[in-house]
């Protein structure tokens, strides 16, 4: 019984094959050969041995079909088929020079054949030959004129060599067919400005509009074109006219927008802007943009910025469902450091989209500006739940609890972020640097040391960390060289921070260095935020050592009223007497 698929498979090679020999047109080529008793002209051939060429290539055997090919062409070199299909092989395997040479062989041995002259003009432009490309493309144009993608390429060559007249009449000659449409037109005026004839390029755009008047994108292109040109008047004019056609088009308001802006005419510039943020048809993302343009609000005159803020503000009002308007505004508001309201917005993205961690971490940051530390111990374990291998996140939630002095809280969440950090030296330290005020207010000195010593050994200049240390040493008693050195380093880093200046000060203190002592505490009475009532019992303290027992009385009086001071500030006020 006979296997249907080879006979499937041979009808079709012998199917590829006549295409290929006979050609588009379904003659031979009639140069050079013999005629039969008909008159029709033969080329000496051997099909069978074709179509077992072309069978070796279409199961994959490309090395034997070429080995074939190159037999059949030594055996007949006067048949274009094999050259076409070697070459065709040859395009496969990137040895496009040779293909060139076997493709153009092809076209002369069969000149009237258009697939082995667009094939030839496809291997010439990979081998990089546009010339020669365009030259068998216009043979194609004229061998088969209405046909509009042989035009369109052949437009595209001349483009790629830069022959811009040649292009522009190609162009020409399929307008001439299809009449006038966008993309040539629009080519065309770009074509023309390179060459630097802006007239010619203002009439394709005027001649695109007068054909397709009912057409409000075309007059946009067109108002564009005049006002890139310098023509402002003629753009508004097209804007108006856009207008007219169809008034509830929100993009004009933007082009306009943008024509009173070159202008100069700032207030009809955001007038405009209104009108299209105000138009819900107007997309949401060129909206954001436009902001976007404004982002460092914080540069901007007042004026400009109120401006700013008050399109957001449109832009919420219409989109309230949109997060991104809400987050775009908060962004805004944060750079006029308007934070409350700022939080408020980013609020609002959470609640319509809980996915995007940098706005949860803004949020957080804002809460800890802001002073809101029960929000954001509680946002930040919400936040920890959505985001688990962030460990910033751990860090907010730790000091929210630490601040609502939830110390076992805090402790938990220090210590499990501290576990995530990966190459952030910076976050890692600070990490341990909470963790060792937290063992100091658990009254876990030991751990709290050991935890102060690991950030600075990430992090050498962290003044708190060498601030926080110092004090603690130095209410026990311990280390006090040490602590010295640190509170020296802390207040050598930040030389105007009236803590840091008060604890260099009592180190100085509790080793005897009293007028030293004196000096830095004494400079801390200087704070401009407000001096504290332990910097001034500390400041009292260290009169009395001098030998001014009345000038310390009243440092110690001043202490009373500024808050309750250490558990002995009453007894010393009392007795008019030092106690330690």
């Amino acid at each position: 019984m006979k296997k249907t698929g080879s006979i499937i498979l041979s009808v079709l090679l012998i199917a590829g094959i006549a295409l290929t020999t006979f050609g588009a047109d379904g003659q031979r080529d009639k140069k050079k050969h013999k005629t039969d008793q008909d008159g029709q002209q033969k080329v000496a051939s051997n099909v069978p041995m074709l179509i077992d060429a072309k069978r070796n290539e279409l199961t994959g055997n490309d090395e034997k079909a070429e080995e074939q090919f190159r037999q059949y062409i030594d055996k007949y070199p006067d048949d274009a088929v094999a050259y076409f299909e070697l070459a065709r092989i040859l395009e496969n395997k990137k040895q496009n020079h040779e293909a060139v040479e076997l493709a153009g062989k092809a076209v002369k041995l069969a000149p009237g054949n258009t697939w082995y002259k667009l094939f030839y003009a496809e291997v010439l432009q990979l081998d990089e030959k546009y010339k020669e490309a365009i030259g068998v493309y216009e043979e194609i144009t004229i061998l088969h004129p209405e046909n509009l993608d042989y035009l369109y390429q052949l437009a595209a060559l001349y483009l790629m060599v830069e022959k811009y007249p040649e292009a522009i009449r190609v162009y020409d000659r399929i307008e001439a067919q299809a009449g006038i449409s966008e993309e040539i037109s629009i080519q065309k005026e770009k074509i023309y400005l390179l060459l630097n004839q802006p007239a010619k390029a203002q009439q394709e755009l005027e001649a695109l509009v007068a054909a397709y008047p009912d057409e409000v994108r075309y007059l946009s292109i067109l108002a564009e074109f005049y006002i890139n040109s310098k023509m402002p008047e003629k753009g508004l004019e097209t804007y108006k006219k856009i207008l007219e056609a169809d008034p509830g088009d929100p993009y004009v308001h933007m082009s306009m927008a943008d024509y009173y802006r070159k202008t100069g005419n700032k207030q009809k510039a955001y007038e405009e802007l209104q009108l299209g943020f105000a138009n819900p048809n107007l997309d949401i993302d060129s909206k954001v943009n436009i902001l976007l343009s404004f982002y460092d609000i914080s540069k901007l005159p007042e004026d400009s910025k109120t401006m700013v803020l008050e399109l957001a503000k449109t832009l919420v009002a219409v989109h309230p469902n949109d997060p991104k308007a809400h987050s775009i505004y908060g962004d805004l508001l944060v750079e006029d450091k308007k934070n409350e309201e700022a939080r408020n917005e980013f609020l609002k993205v959470i609640t319509l989209d809980s996915s995007k961690f940098l706005v949860w971490q803004e949020v957080l940051r804002l809460d800890v500006m802001l002073e809101k530390f029960d929000h954001l111990a509680e946002y930040g374990k919400r936040a920890i739940e959505l985001f688990p291998d962030q460990p910033v996140l751990y860090l907010f939630s730790g000091l929210g609890s630490y601040q609502q002095k939830n110390y076992t809280e805090a402790l938990k969440s220090f210590r499990s972020g501290a576990k995530l950090v990966v190459n952030n030296d910076e976050l890692e330290a600070e990490f341990y640097m909470y963790l060792g005020d937290t063992y100091h207010s658990l009254k876990d000195t030991t751990e709290s040391d050991k935890a102060y010593q690991k950030s600075l050994q990430i992090k050498g200049d962290n003044a708190y960390v060498l601030n926080n240390y110092a004090y603690y040493l130095t209410l026990r008693n311990k280390e006090l060289e040490k602590a010295e050195s640190m509170a020296k380093k802390a207040v050598t880093l930040d030389p105007e921070n009236a803590s840091f200046q008060d604890t260099y000060g009592w180190v100085l203190y509790k080793l005897g260095r009293y007028s030293d002592a004196k000096i830095w505490v004494g400079k801390a009475l200087n704070d401009k935020d407000g001096v504290s009532a332990e910097v001034m019992e500390h400041y009292g303290d260290i009169l009395f050592k001098l030998g001014d027992p009345v000038q310390a009385l009243e440092y110690w009086q001043k202490a009373k009223t500024k808050g309750p001071g250490s558990a002995i500030l009453d007894k010393k006020i009392t007795e008019k007497q030092l106690y330690e």
